[in-house]
């Protein structure tokens, strides 16, 4: 079987361009690499979650559970694995994904109770690796971004168009859950946390892409 690395963080962390980034970099190292991205927007299989997302199921993340929700994002994940990258994994492939079952942990864990996150988790990955076959990720890279900073990032991404935003985005309170799931998550599971955000001037801003990139580049580098 091949690799597989995560890059996972909440909204305006980054991950895509970390996850497009390290991918190229990889490819000049001559590594046989393949990007992946979820949800995959571009295809059928993520049709539930764009419904969920545009609050077809409700205006409120809490509207659907989280059992529900993460299987809504696991089938979009088993319809990539069984039609385009499981065989390129099981060929001895490595896969860089910008998100993976790790975003239904931070996201989902989010919706329940704190004392049954444990509870949640074990569930969540006997569904997706055990019941699904889904591959359990080699190496998973947590982008730890300031909430002000990353929200911020997130009003440029729609140039404060609120409205673009969707049903998670616009909602700071879940958002706010969210990120301390995320930090659960990255303590409990042993993810590897990247710092993405510094002091500066009195404020705090990102760290450049390309330097979050070698730092990335260079954890990797043990695990390859």
């Amino acid at each position: 079987m091949g690799k597989l690395v995560i890059l996972e963080g909440l909204d305006g962390s980054g991950k895509g361009t970390q996850a497009h980034l390290l991918t190229e970099a990889l490819k000049e190292q001559g590594r046989a690499v393949r990007g992946i991205t979820f949800p995959n927007y571009a295809s059928d299989s993520s049709a539930l979650v764009k419904m969920y997302l545009r609050g077809d199921f409700g205006q409120k993340p809490d509207d659907v559970n989280g059992y529900a929700a993460s299987a809504f994002y696991a089938v979009d994940r088993y319809a990539g694995y069984k039609a385009d990258w499981g065989p390129f994994y099981a060929q001895g492939g490595l896969l860089v994904a910008d998100r993976y079952t790790t975003s239904n942990a931070v996201h989902q864990c989010a919706k329940c109770p704190r004392e049954a996150w444990d509870g949640f988790l074990d569930w969540l990955f006997d569904f997706e690796y055990q019941k699904l076959g889904l591959p359990a990720p080699d190496a998973v890279f947590y982008l730890a971004v300031d909430p002000d900073v990353s929200q911020a990032l997130m009003t440029a991404r729609y140039h404060g168009d609120e409205s673009k935003k969707d049903i998670q985005e616009k909602d700071t309170e879940y958002l706010a859950r969210a990120r301390a799931a995320a930090e659960y998550c990255a303590q409990k599971l042993g993810w590897r946390r990247i710092e993405c955000t510094r002091r500066q001037n009195g404020g705090k801003s990102m760290r450049t892409v390309q330097d979050i990139h070698a730092e990335i580049l260079a954890q990797l580098a043990d695990i390859l």
